[in-house]
């Protein structure tokens, strides 16, 4: 029975599996660093960990979910899309009302959009807001992408530990098999009162 495969095999497991631990614990370690230089601390209002500092999946997510709520108090429960579909039907309102560009900053425009229509003032104000709006749904949007970045890589590493671990075991019963002796072999077993009958 050969057993240098199983050696080589039982060799590579280790190896990789010692490798893959160092590089998930090494990984979570990093995310964690860079969470806690952040300062981030999850909002007193969160529902779970409130006021803890983010440095683990579990804090990050948390934090992901009070922006959200957040955001959503701030936006009316709208989306990135909705509130900029609402900003396109006041610029059609304010085309169609005369005004050349509502979004301009322009004074020469702003005066000459003011003296074309009376809905000037009421248009530009709901355009603004909307724009709020818009940038706090963006914001909120981006910060919980980070954090669920975060959660995502935490569980990477969780899940490149756990197969680290496999693999030492994968090793280390494949070494088992390598270095277990040979079993014995015997020979067949013959009649031999046949054998005394054929003497005679």
């Amino acid at each position: 029975m050969k057993t240098k495969p199983a050696k080589i095999v039982g060799i590579v497991s280790y190896l990789a599996g010692l490798i893959m631990i160092v590089a998930g614990v090494a990984t979570w370690a990093v995310v964690s660093v860079n969470l806690n230089e952040q300062r981030i601390t999850v909002a007193a209002d969160s529902p779970m960990l409130a006021g803890a500092t983010v440095g683990d999946p579990f804090t990050a997510y948390a934090q992901a979910q009070i922006i959200n709520t957040h955001a959503e108090h701030a936006t009316d429960g709208k989306t990135y899309a909705e509130l900029g579909a609402e900003q396109a039907q006041v610029r059609a309102e304010a085309e169609a009302a005369g005004i050349k560009d509502i979004t301009s900053t322009d004074p020469a425009v702003v005066v000459q959009d003011q003296a074309a229509s009376p809905q000037y003032t009421e248009l530009k104000n709901r355009y603004q807001a909307l724009t709020a709006q818009r940038t706090t749904a963006m914001n909120a949007s981006f910060l919980r992408a980070s954090l669920f970045t975060s959660v995502v890589a935490y569980g990477v590493a969780a899940l490149v530990v756990a197969l680290g671990i496999w693999a030492l075991l994968v090793g280390w019963a494949l070494r088992g098999l390598a270095s277990a002796p040979a079993p014995a072999v015997v020979p067949p077993a013959t009649d031999t009162a046949a054998e005394d009958a054929g003497a005679v």
